[in-house]
């Protein structure tokens, strides 16, 4: 039995609570995971989880053994990953979680150069503006665009983005302009609802302080394209960031409003696991990306 691989399988096992989950992420027969992780209990002479028909759950002794097999797995990732470095060869699988818009307008390209760069780095690029639970799910790096991350999040800033509240010249003639965020309460707003928020209250500066303003939301969706095309078409004011507005303002579809309330700046952020190293190939992803975006002439602003 090869130890290692038995630990980091129950690692996952115990993360995701589920054989068959951890097999399906890794491309292998169920039993595969079942008999290796049986073989650990057997060989260690103890049961590290409870199965029943409908979960997993972790024995006392497999908490224990779980926070000992993270460390010992740490130390052999950042053994491997420091030979690696002065190897200078990134290779190896990394699973990336994207924003759908953002990535195809900002990051397929370089992306794509990336995957040219380093042959031997295998990228699966899964695009959804849902945020992944990156654990749960076993990506690797995830980008988020967000004002703000939890404080226990591990990420890096790439970019920086604002978001515009936008209208139509048509929509403004009909309805009038609002002067003042207060006021959008008694207008067709188009929520967001891939954000938790967005499409009950949009927060906006006001006197120096960031305060949420409450919204009346007759059309919802999880895209922004979707919105912009609604803001457009007459049916509401929207609220999006600039890197997905700027060609509709651009062409006169699209106006900004109450440019005196600004929102707070949006950070494009890589975001990691907390629960692992960064392996060699995702640090030499994440410089990419960060020149790339640093120098790129259609970079949001």
């Amino acid at each position: 039995m090869d130890s290692l691989q038995a630990m980091r399988l129950f690692v996952r096992v115990s993360e995701l609570g589920s054989f068959s989950a951890v097999a399906q992420q890794m491309g292998v027969a169920r039993s595969v995971v079942t008999r290796q992780v049986a073989a650990l209990e057997t060989r260690l002479g103890t049961r590290l989880l409870a199965r029943s028909t409908r979960s997993l759950s972790l024995t006392s002794s497999g908490a224990l053994y779980l926070e000992r097999c993270r460390v010992i797995l740490n130390l052999v990732d950042e053994a491997e990953s420091g030979l690696a470095d002065k190897q200078q060869v990134p290779r190896g699988l990394i699973r990336l979680s994207l924003p759908l818009h953002y990535s195809l307008e900002h990051l397929s390209g370089p992306l794509l150069e990336f995957s040219a760069a380093y042959p031997e780095v295998e990228l699966d690029l899964q695009f959804s503006d849902q945020f992944s639970d990156l654990i749960q799910e076993g990506i690797d790096l995830a980008v988020r665009i967000t004002p703000r991350l939890a404080p226990e999040v591990v990420a890096r800033r790439l970019a920086v983005s604002r978001m515009l509240v936008l209208a139509s010249p048509g929509y403004l003639a009909r309805h009038g302009t609002p002067q003042h965020p207060r006021e959008l309460i008694h207008h067709a707003c188009l929520g967001y609802t891939a954000s938790r928020t967005s499409a009950q209250h949009w927060e906006l500066m006001e006197q120096g302080k960031l305060t949420p303003f409450p919204i009346r939301s007759h059309l919802r969706a999880n895209n922004g394209v979707m919105l912009l095309r609604a803001a457009a078409a007459g049916m509401g004011i929207a609220h999006e960031p600039i890197f997905t507005a700027a060609s509709w303002i651009a062409e006169g579809k699209l106006v900004e409003i109450l440019t005196e309330f600004p929102a707070a700046p949006l950070g494009v952020y890589v975001v990691l696991p907390s629960n692992r190293l960064i392996p060699h190939r995702i640090r030499v992803l994440i410089d990419f990306l960060a020149v790339r975006l640093a120098t790129a002439p259609t970079a949001p602003a």
